[in-house]
């Protein structure tokens, strides 16, 4: 009797300490909340999900699931899924770093940011020495306009730990908004360093790389990306722009077919939308596009003039007149928009109306900076003609917050506004140091216009071309100033560059090129440029003048140079150009 008992309890023994919750398997479903993580290490929200619920069948405790569960939904991009599970604070004692963590990402890609904050705060409470913790909460400030102190939190994370990937990847993000392109390289190359395969450092690499104009170097990183993370949309995304910087349309536009949609929530990804199926003759496809990029960048002006050219080229000429007439109403519209609705009321036989917006868009253009009603309380005191209470409020606010970049940078535009270049150029050398936009690029260059400061807007321009060498705007900065200092030379380079990578259409760059090449001898190239831009915007003094001079340098169509000249004489008056080009007709005349 007592030996079956003996071998029973021998036979079962084992059975109880592997079954038995204290002794072998551990707590119920930890096996599986494990490869829950396992699965978020990889990407993979939905696989950890299924494992996380799983582990909730077994009888594991929802403390114990809710941090890994909110991330999981995290992955999935479901935030209110991810907000429900985190929220709580619910958490076990080992999950509660990661919960709190979780809890101030939703809460801040959710717009909450004093509730980011809070949760972030009590993550720091619990791990205060990790580095990424100290990369979110810089991302947080960031958000919150708290610049100078994202700034600092960054290199907080990074003296805490040097080969900190996430902490080396900020940097280098950080490091390209304040000092340019080629000074983030150095960041994400050490990031690499640390882990070749870290996919996020990759594409932000290759993003760089290409906005450089190293296309070859970029295409070789994002198709790393996708052999480590194969159909990653967002590498499909930069080979298309690539490819579209590039002339390629249509291969821009099979590579942005491959992100599937996934990024369709982007203005960026809709701009490029925009261009290839514009580029492809798909108008009403390109209209959609560029239509959802200004829902989101009411403001854009190249979605603006693409979707004319758009609209334009569907053949829907009222609808032209129609969608822009708040634009032109306001003054608010690029004078390639307005030569675009022009072209439509020319198309409809309303030849008055197009001839007024053909005339406006030929006067000379202000200044970069227009301050409009509707930007705000500084903006509206600047268009009432209250210079003295808008620059009150906006010194005000720069000292109340003067690590908010947008703080510095309004004060410095009010200064512009009101005409005081030097008091304006240090403002902006204060949010310069927090970023550097191509906007506050262009800014800086017409204070030191205004404030007549040739050298230093040389300096400037070298500088930013230096980090930014493919930038549109500082590439023309560089001809204006080139012209200026009469290196014909290099301004034809950059003005010939430019026109042959986008910007054909450009009445005023043509225009410009045409006199720097007659500048240099070179008429009949003088004459073609000049006669692409007449042919565009007839009603342009400066295209005017140009070929009515290019005509007479040449000998050439002498009436219709002296037509041509009259015609700008009559809209801007007399000018040291048109006394040149009659002085040179009476020559041919006489030779």
């Amino acid at each position: 009797m007592w030996r079956r008992v003996l071998a029973l309890v021998a036979f079962t023994l084992p059975l109880a300490l592997t079954s038995s919750p204290g002794l072998g398997e551990g707590p119920p479903g930890e096996a599986l909340i494990e490869a829950a993580r396992a699965a978020l290490s990889r990407g993979d929200g939905i696989d950890s999900e299924m494992k996380l619920r799983a582990a909730l069948a077994k009888g594991a405790s929802r403390s114990e699931v809710a941090a890994w569960m909110g991330k999981a939904y995290l992955e999935q991009d479901d935030l209110d899924k991810a907000h429900d599970w985190l929220a709580s604070g619910n958490f076990s004692a080992s999950t509660a770093a990661d919960g709190w963590r979780a809890l101030g990402l939703v809460e801040r890609l959710q717009g909450n940011l004093a509730a980011s904050d809070r949760a972030y705060a009590k993550a720091l409470d619990l791990i205060p020495d990790d580095a990424s913790l100290w990369v979110e909460i810089g991302r947080l400030r960031y958000a919150s306009g708290q610049h100078v102190r994202a700034i600092a939190a960054a290199d907080h994370a990074l003296a805490l730990d040097p080969a900190d990937v996430r902490a080396l990847q900020y940097r280098g993000q950080l490091v390209r908004d304040r000092y340019g392109l080629r000074a983030a390289l150095p960041w994400f190359e050490q990031a690499l360093r640390h882990d070749a395969k870290d996919v996020s450092v990759l594409l932000d690499y290759a993003a760089t790389l290409g906005e450089m104009g190293r296309a070859g170097e970029a295409v070789t990183v994002t198709r790393q990306v996708l052999e480590i993370s194969p159909k990653n949309p967002r590498a499909y995304y930069l080979q298309s722009v690539i490819a579209a910087r590039a002339g390629n349309y249509e291969l821009a536009r099979g590579l942005l077919m491959r992100t599937e949609g996934k990024l369709d929530d982007q203005p960026g990804v809709q701009m490029l939308h925009g261009v290839v199926e514009l580029a492809a003759g798909n108008y009403a496809a390109s209209s959609e596009a560029l239509e959802a990029v200004l829902r989101t960048k009411p403001d854009s002006r190249r979605a603006k003039d693409l979707l004319a050219r758009a609209i334009y080229l569907g053949g829907q000429y009222r609808y032209a007149t129609l969608r822009f007439a708040d634009e032109i109403a306001r003054d608010e519209a690029s004078p390639y928009l307005l030569t675009v609705v022009a072209r439509s009321y020319e198309a409809l036989g309303e030849r008055r109306h197009a001839g007024e917006l053909l005339d406006r868009a030929a006067r000379p253009q202000m200044a970069p900076l227009r301050v409009l009603p509707g930007q705000g309380r500084i903006g509206d005191l600047l268009a009432r003609g209250q210079g003295n209470m808008a620059q009150a409020a906006a010194e005000a606010a720069r000292r109340s917050d003067p690590g908010f970049y947008d703080s510095q940078a309004l004060a410095g535009d009010v200064q512009l506004a009101l005409g005081h270049a030097r008091a304006a150029q240090e403002r902006y050398v204060q949010a310069a140091r927090i970023r550097m936009p191509e906007s506050l690029f262009e800014r800086r260059v017409a204070a030191y216009a205004l404030a007549g400061d040739l050298r230093g807007g040389q300096v400037l321009v070298e500088e930013y071309l230096l980090q930014h060498p493919n930038s549109q705007a500082a590439l023309r900065a560089a001809a204006w100033l080139a012209i200026g200092t009469g290196n014909a030379a290099r301004a034809r380079a950059i003005l010939t560059w430019l026109r042959d990578n986008g910007n054909s259409r450009d009445v005023e760059l043509l225009t410009s090129l045409a006199l720097v090449e007659a500048g240099e001898g070179n008429l009949e190239a003088a004459r073609q440029n000049a006669q692409a831009a007449y042919r565009l915007q007839r009603a342009s003094p400066a295209a005017t003048q140009a070929l009515g001079f290019s005509y007479a340098s040449l000998g050439i169509r002498t009436n219709d140079a002296t037509a041509l000249l009259d015609k700008a004489q009559a809209m801007v008056g007399d000018t040291p150009l048109i006394a040149q080009a009659r002085d040179r007709l009476r020559e041919k005349r006489r030779g």
